[in-house]
């Protein structure tokens, strides 16, 4: 506790030196169940105080800022640790000092450079403290509050609940590779109703075989809606007696293949119905954080696409340009200089693979309902030779850079042709399919990583 840690004559000691420094800087080295550690220095990198330790309870918060001094002065640095950082960051912006996070990379090594030997929170709190002096440019405020945002843990659960079901798909794929081709073929990978309901109640090939092809015929014309009848359910039996044929010999219970397949069916059952219900809260929230809907004007993003890219982008209006916007979403070319000599070792990557990732989707939908997009993947496929996913990620930034200046600027997205002249839906896709069309020879090359001459960025 704060309290155990310091004396009242201590404490009153280090509220006076803290007053006494213009502005001060507070690095706190976070832990999930142990102690905080945090040091105070002031603006010319000397230490005010250090090795105070505290928990994240209202009265260590209060007696912590107490410490520290004026909070209009003071910058406070910590390290994105799991959850931990957002109750401590709540608290000092709520006393009004400015909140910045540090990459645990940046940290480490600053502390390499101070000191060679085994992490200390002593040594981590003090570099964290120094930061602000040794690299003032690389400090961003903390503007939300990430795992307290309902938006931004919304969007982020239905990617682990998809990530799920998609591995239930998975493992029945490879129990029914045990029955032989014939019922993957019929039944894997389609993930249709008919699929689950002859799973969960006919796993068992012998069961299967027993129903007959009058009564499987009736009830996949009953599950499928009548999309699906007897040529179907003919299949269906050819495979189950495949499977038989094939496990003549013993080696493989049936029963119990049966019941691990009903098991999965069961899992994406109710999977699916918590992504259902997740969806719609996920529209409620969406709602509230861009009430005009602009980043789902663009052409191709739907819902989910959106929703990820709002959640996980947070307030644009915190970057000081467009340029920090795409350098945050990691999507932009690394540089690495030496004298004369430059390389681009590929993107970044910093930030939320997540948002990456529903950048990456949204492009790849948006280029082929928007010719300026379009004519971007055009250039970069047909004239330098990239490969389809280096493309799209260079759409991507472009993308992304549009959706920042729309919210800020608070205006809906409009899709132009190259003159910048407006178009509606069905021009664009004509002027895309007459000007933008990729030669299949073009195509063919930039699915192959071999074939592409230039490197990938």
């Amino acid at each position: 506790m704060f309290g155990t840690c310091a004396s009242p004559d201590r404490l009153r000691i280090d509220v006076e030196r803290a007053e006494e420094e213009s502005m001060s800087t507070l690095g706190i080295d976070l832990a999930v169940r142990a102690a905080h550690v945090a040091t105070l220095t002031n603006d010319q990198g000397e230490v005010i105080w250090s090795r105070r330790r505290f928990q994240s309870h209202p009265r260590d918060l209060a007696a912590l800022s107490a410490a520290a001094g004026p909070a209009p002065e003071l910058t406070v640095v910590m390290e994105p640790t799991r959850s931990a950082w957002v109750v401590v960051a709540a608290h000092f912006r709520a006393t009004g000092a400015k909140v910045v996070m540090v990459a645990p990379e940046q940290s480490s090594d600053l502390r390499r450079y101070y000191k060679k030997h085994t992490k200390n929170d002593r040594l981590d709190s003090f570099v964290l403290s120094r930061v602000p002096l040794l690299h003032p440019e690389g400090l961003i405020e903390v503007n939300g509050l990430g795992p307290a945002e309902p938006l931004r843990r919304a969007v982020r659960r239905r990617v682990r609940l998809v990530g799920q079901r998609h591995g239930c798909h998975q493992r029945i794929d490879a129990m029914l590779d045990l029955l032989g081709p014939a019922y993957n073929e019929v039944l894997g990978t389609q993930g249709t109703k008919t699929a689950a309901v002859v799973l969960e109640q006919y796993g068992n090939p012998k069961s299967l075989r027993r129903l007959g092809l009058s009564r499987l015929t009736d009830l996949v014309v009953r599950t499928s809606g009548g999309h699906l009848g007897a040529e179907y359910a003919g299949r269906l039996l050819h495979a189950a007696k495949e499977a038989i044929e094939l496990w003549r010999g013993g080696g493989l219970d049936f029963d119990e293949l049966a019941w691990d397949l009903a098991q999965e069916i069961r899992i994406i059952g109710q999977l699916e119905v918590e992504i259902s219900r997740l969806d719609a809260r996920i529209a409620e929230l969406y709602s509230a954080v861009d009430p005009k809907g602009i980043v789902r004007s663009p052409p191709g993003i739907g819902p989910v696409l959106s929703a990820g890219i709002i959640g996980r982008l947070g307030d644009v209006t915190r970057f000081s340009n467009l340029a920090g916007i795409r350098s945050f979403t990691g999507l932009v070319p690394g540089v690495n200089q030496s004298g004369l000599a430059e390389t681009r070792p590929g993107i970044t990557k910093q930030g939320d693979p997540g948002l990456r990732r529903d950048l990456f989707y949204a492009a790849d939908m948006a280029r082929h309902h928007d010719p300026q997009l379009a004519a971007k993947y055009y250039r970069l496929i047909v004239e330098r030779r990239l490969h389809h996913y280096a493309a799209v990620c260079h759409v991507a930034t472009s993308l992304v850079t549009r959706i920042a200046a729309c919210l800020r600027s608070g205006q809906h997205y409009v899709v132009r042709d190259i003159d910048g002249r407006p178009v509606t839906p069905t021009e664009a896709r004509e002027i895309i399919a007459e000007r933008y069309a990729i030669p299949p020879e073009a195509r063919r090359r930039a699915r192959i990583p071999d074939a592409v001459s230039e490197p990938t960025r």
